[in-house]
């Protein structure tokens, strides 16, 4: 018998989208997957065997720590926190940005590069803006990985 223990979905809840959300809990019950949500602050969710949530005290990075220190091996976290997405993928972990974007060992280190330098950029006071609303294509991006993961962790 094997005590390998099934994989699951973090969500760094606190600034993932609604609909991205709603993606995800229907997801869980399709596909029998557990998905634990991670915020500092109350969330309602939906009657699920496979819904479950840790509220964390207010606080940098209060989250992020939990859901590292909580992750295995194989595990997705849904994120687009860059800094939280190089920690997952250090510890053997997959993190999938909202916006359909799979971070990987071979791409987080440039994202993470670029996104330091932004921080510089804002810091010298450079309007950069936002990202864009979340579209469409942004969902099915995110949806298309999901499904993969799900097929692939349920080999």
């Amino acid at each position: 018998m094997s005590d390998k223990r099934p994989t699951q979905i973090w969500i760094d809840a606190d600034a993932c989208p609604v609909v991205i959300k709603e993606i995800l809990f229907k997801a869980a019950d399709r596909t029998q997957t557990q998905i634990t949500l991670v915020a500092n602050h109350a969330l309602h969710l939906p009657p699920s065997q496979y819904l479950s949530f840790i509220q964390v005290i207010p606080g940098f990075d209060v989250a992020d720590n939990e859901i590292v220190k909580r992750l295995n091996s194989g595990d997705l976290v849904i994120t687009s926190d860059i800094p939280l997405a190089d920690e997952v993928i250090t510890k053997g972990g997959l993190a999938l940005s909202p916006r359909g974007e799979l971070f990987s060992a071979s791409n987080i280190k440039s994202k993470l590069s670029m996104r330091d330098f932004m921080d510089v950029i804002r810091s010298s006071g450079v309007q950069t803006g936002g990202p864009a609303p979340l579209n469409q294509a942004d969902r099915q991006a995110f949806a298309n990985h999901l499904d993969r993961w799900l097929n692939q962790s349920k080999v």
